[in-house]
């Protein structure tokens, strides 16, 4: 129990006792000077009140303990604070209790799937510090509406993103920030929110693919142009339903833009020669549906945040031309590197036979996960969570289990987001140290072909954290 609860009837008996202390020499001296003149009676009676109203002032202190001693400081008044949520081993966190966030993409460490994003605040985006993000090992690439890896997104491309507190801050690979950062003012020129402590992302994808997800699309109110580049008002609303609601935005462009219609890549000079843009000058576009590619880069005029337009895609046609082109670009990228899962349990048998449950990360094209099919050949492999291959000396197949896919199931219920909803269950006859619950795995169907990842891609053992994270020592001395 806490102390200041033994204290409070202690201090009130104190403070009752002080009170009639108080009280006890005013009604003797009273009665002493009753009988003396009118002005000695009321000298006595000011000094008398004095002493007994400094009495009583100190024996009411005392029993505040009663009602407010007992509190811990700082809760009264205040709701129980929430535990933050972390990420669990073994379980995909709920995309609810994600922290949603926006920001240009200024650095990538592919092979350690992290870098770095400028948030968006309320403030100067320009003065903005990187603020480090490391992909979780079930996190999500997307990129003109496909899988993606990060290796895939030019710097400078606006990214929207869906982010945890570190599962484990002792492994974090990037710093770990207090939990009510992302609240924080950075000063009045650059604004809040822009240094969250959720930096272990769920989700990362450009602005294509996050409209096309929320049912959105930019409607392109005017343009302006002037040698070859100028400024687009736009807003981002619901393709269906009400609109009319979202706020305009004016966005630059320049004579590098992408223009994409059909099968055609158009530049402003063809739209120009169509009649569609005008040559000098404004036009109202008349609220036309398209997507957009949005960038970042420094503005004239002493605009402080204003994002820029890389690419228009003009209808759905463009659009699913530019998904398919990433898409094969994607599915290539997993067939060299394997389809990360991780381990949901593992049966084990003798002289080092074991049976394996794993679920396979989402995220992937159908494709991919057709070729895990029961009694297919299969590849096993540990890696690191940044889904690095470990245990091999020069590439994932080195150490790997060798074994078969018994069994390929698919949920059909609600997929959490992370998960493919595909679990397999993969025999071997010699399991390695890395195969355990909850630990993150790679497999290969042997109809993948088997090719050697560069060295900045695969791990030793992982003991050693200048391979895992190399220094400036890597560099040769001449």
């Amino acid at each position: 129990m806490d102390r200041l609860y033994l204290l409070s009837p202690l201090r009130g008996l104190i403070g009752v006792a002080i009170f009639f202390c108080g009280l006890t020499p005013g009604a003797i001296c009273w009665r002493r000077f009753a009988t003396e003149s009118w002005r000695l009676r009321r000298l006595a009676a000011l000094c008398i009140f004095a002493i007994c109203f400094w009495f009583v002032v100190l024996g009411s202190w005392f029993f505040v303990p009663f009602a407010a001693f007992s509190e811990e400081p700082g809760t009264k008044d205040k709701e129980p604070r929430a535990e933050p949520f972390h990420p669990e081993v073994g379980k995909f966190p709920p995309v609810e209790k994600a922290h949603a966030y926006r920001g240009e993409l200024v650095f990538v460490d592919h092979a350690n799937r992290r870098g770095s994003i400028r948030v968006q605040g309320s403030g100067m985006f320009f003065r903005n510090d990187p603020h480090p993000i490391a992909m979780l090992p079930y996190g999500m690439v997307r990129y003109h509406n496909a899988p993606a890896d990060l290796r895939d997104i030019p710097l400078g491309t606006v990214m929207h993103v869906l982010a945890f507190l570190p599962p484990d801050p002792k492994t974090s690979a990037v710093p770990v920030l207090p939990v009510e950062n992302k609240t924080k003012d950075a000063n009045h020129n650059r604004g809040a929110g822009i240094f969250p402590a959720e930096n272990h992302v769920l989700l990362l994808e450009d602005e294509p693919s996050y409209c096309l997800r929320e049912g959105k699309v930019w409607m392109l109110k005017e343009i302006s142009v002037k040698k070859n580049e100028g400024t687009i008002v736009a807003s981002r609303e619901p393709k269906e339903g009400a609109r009319g609601k979202a706020t305009e935005e004016s966005i630059t462009f320049d004579a590098a833009i992408r223009i994409w219609r059909g099968r055609e890549r158009l530049s402003i000079e063809d739209l120009i020669a169509e009649g569609i843009w005008p040559a000098d000058g404004k036009k109202s576009l008349g609220g036309q549906m398209a997507m957009l590619g949005i960038t970042w880069k420094p503005t004239p005029g002493g605009v402080f945040t204003r994002f820029h337009i890389s690419d228009i895609w003009l209808d759905d046609t463009a659009m699913q031309r530019a998904a398919r082109s990433q898409t094969e670009l994607h599915k290539a990228f997993i067939r060299s590197r394997w389809m990360p899962a991780w381990i949901d349990a593992v049966e084990y048998g003798k002289f080092g036979n074991a049976t394996v449950t794993a679920t396979l990360f989402g995220g992937m094209d159908s494709s991919l996960y057709a070729d895990f099919q029961r009694d297919v050949p299969a590849m096993m492999n540990a890696v690191e969570n940044t889904l690095k291959h470990t245990h091999g000396a020069y590439g994932p197949a080195h150490m790997a289990s060798k074994g078969t896919l018994l069994e390929v199931t698919k949920n059909d219920g609600d997929v959490p987001l992370g998960s493919s909803g595909i679990q397999i269950r993969f025999e071997t006859d010699l399991i390695i140290e890395g195969i355990r619950p909850g630990r993150v795995v790679r497999v290969r169907p042997t109809s993948w072909h088997q090719v050697d990842v560069p060295r900045e891609e695969y791990l030793n053992d992982g003991t050693n954290l200048e391979e895992r994270f190399p220094s400036h020592v890597i560099f040769p001395k001449y």
